[in-house]
């Protein structure tokens, strides 16, 4: 960012890739997670469009949006800075795991752009790289590096279907929800040799640098976001702990925690009608 805080002007093919639902009313803004896209967010989009411009965001290296040469909160924060900007008006940001991150990080540099922000199953702490969060022996580290190596390990050149691609993840990635997630990032183009496969994630750039996506950048000193949060986790997730809550109250003083029964990490895809159901209660709330 400038030194006023303010995001940089930038061409077209350095701006972020953007979809808008719905024609008229209050905005809100969906940030995935990584591996993630924009259309992730449809379902919960649609479900708002009546009465809400909803704006669906591809992060760098992700989706349509451009590859970059490094992965970074701050510069993730920046180029969305500069879409809430266009936008012309304070916005309701939601942001799920990686994204939550960069949504916190836009809310504490950039808060005059933001009515309201929503944090979804992610905490404002540094994860560890190996094991889990809690004292249970049975907890799984993060399984992200196996998904990478996964997808990279693929074969695309001889992948005749998308069932073939389901079949080599199955391994690495046993849950069937998971894979079909990951597998909206594989996209097939038809050539005269036949389907022309590719991934529209930076595979190499996010193996690389996964270690950074762990992190938290340190605040400026001083900022808050005093705004209305809304917290949603998932009731079966470690990503957000009792032990995070003085965080997520020093950096954010008006949040709200709410837990999701029956829901893990991906809360908006696993109960995607309470989610609707808790995010609309909450915009109700901040939109009077």
């Amino acid at each position: 960012m400038t030194e006023d805080g303010t995001a940089e002007d930038l061409g077209d093919d350095e701006r972020l890739a953007t979809r808008t639902i719905g024609e008229s009313g209050p905005h809100v803004v969906f940030v995935h997670g990584l591996f993630g896209q924009g259309k992730n967010w449809t379902t919960i989009a649609k479900g708002l469009a009546d009465d809400h411009r909803v704006t669906l965001v591809d992060l760098p290296n992700h989706g349509h949006s451009p590859w970059t040469d490094r992965v970074d909160y701050l510069d993730m924060a920046e180029l969305l800075a500069t879409e809430l900007e266009h936008l012309g008006e304070p916005v309701t940001l939601v942001g799920h795991s990686m994204g939550g991150k960069v949504a916190m990080q836009l809310a504490l540099r950039r808060p005059e752009l933001l009515r309201a922000l929503v944090v979804v199953d992610i905490a404002p702490v540094e994860y560890p790289l190996k094991g889990g969060r809690t004292d249970d022996p049975d907890e799984e580290a993060s399984p992200f590096a196996a998904f990478i190596e996964a997808m990279r390990g693929m074969d695309l050149d001889g992948l005749a279907s998308r069932a073939e691609a389901d079949e080599a993840l199955r391994s690495a990635v046993p849950s069937r929800m998971v894979r079909s997630f990951l597998l909206q990032s594989l996209s097939r183009e038809s050539s005269g040799d036949g389907p022309d496969w590719r991934w529209r994630l930076n595979l190499e750039l996010l193996d690389r640098d996964l270690g950074e996506l762990r992190g938290f950048p340190e605040p400026p000193d001083g900022a808050t976001f005093d705004g209305p949060v809304l917290w949603v986790g998932g009731a079966n997730s470690t990503y957000v702990l009792d032990e995070d809550r003085p965080h997520m109250d020093a950096l954010f003083p008006a949040t709200r925690l709410v837990r999701i029964k029956n829901a893990g990490h991906w809360v908006h895809s696993e109960q995607p009608e309470v989610f609707l159901e808790t995010l609309r209660r909450f915009l109700e709330r901040v939109e009077e």
